[in-house]
């Protein structure tokens, strides 16, 4: 079980180091790249009406199997863990420490998953923007904090924290934010529906890619 305990500016950077590798551009391009495009269907010779048979139903296809199935696999939404409510509101502003038994034999989970735990978190404990800080007095969390809370209460690795971080700021980039997902998160007139708007886009494009 992870012991290290980040704060949301430490992840953060963390998280744009994985980013900006070129192993994550990769896996970010690939699957994009694996989309089937359209196709122009073969034209029959002028006055040839006679209907073709294929030798095989394959052969109607514009794509391989293996491609078709691997492009269902990846649009399927990813698979969620035993639901668990989240604590009430004591648990909102309990120590971050007193919530790591949680994490006890809790499997580790896919990065959209995890996204949809912050999700819940920031929808039911509420979103802040205060700079620097993890949490308000009322247990509000940041992006960055909501994803280090959904951790601490066994929703994924801190390896998944950083792999849906990435996540994050690859729909960030695509929107044309070249900050960190902090300076987003605390920018004047940001909401929290803009926030979980966020989410719901990164969590759509990371189970899209099979994550």
């Amino acid at each position: 079980m992870e012991t290290v305990q980040l704060t949301p500016d430490q992840l953060d950077a963390q998280i744009s180091q994985l980013h900006d590798t070129d192993a994550w551009q990769r896996i970010v391009t690939g699957w994009e790249r694996t989309a089937p495009g359209p196709s122009s269907p073969d034209r029959e010779p002028v006055g040839e009406t006679s209907p073709r048979h294929p030798a095989d139903w394959r052969d109607l296809l514009s794509v391989p199997v293996d491609r078709l199935i691997e492009d269902s696999l990846r649009s399927m939404p990813a698979r969620q863990p035993r639901e668990r409510a989240l604590p009430g509101r004591l648990g909102a502003v309990l120590p971050e420490r007193l919530h790591a038994w949680r994490r006890i034999g809790q499997p580790d989970v896919r990065p959209s998953t995890h996204l949809g735990y912050a999700r819940r978190i920031l929808a039911e404990w509420g979103w802040q923007n205060t700079p620097y800080r993890l949490r308000d007095a009322r247990g509000a969390r940041c992006l960055c904090g909501a994803m280090l809370t959904a951790h601490r209460l066994g929703y994924g690795s801190l390896d998944t924290v950083d792999r849906a971080g990435a996540w994050l700021i690859t729909e960030l980039r695509s929107v044309g934010w070249t900050g960190l997902i902090g300076p987003w998160n605390r920018h004047p007139g940001r909401t929290a529906a803009d926030a979980l708007a966020l989410i719901d886009a990164t969590i759509l494009r990371a189970a899209r890619a099979g994550h």
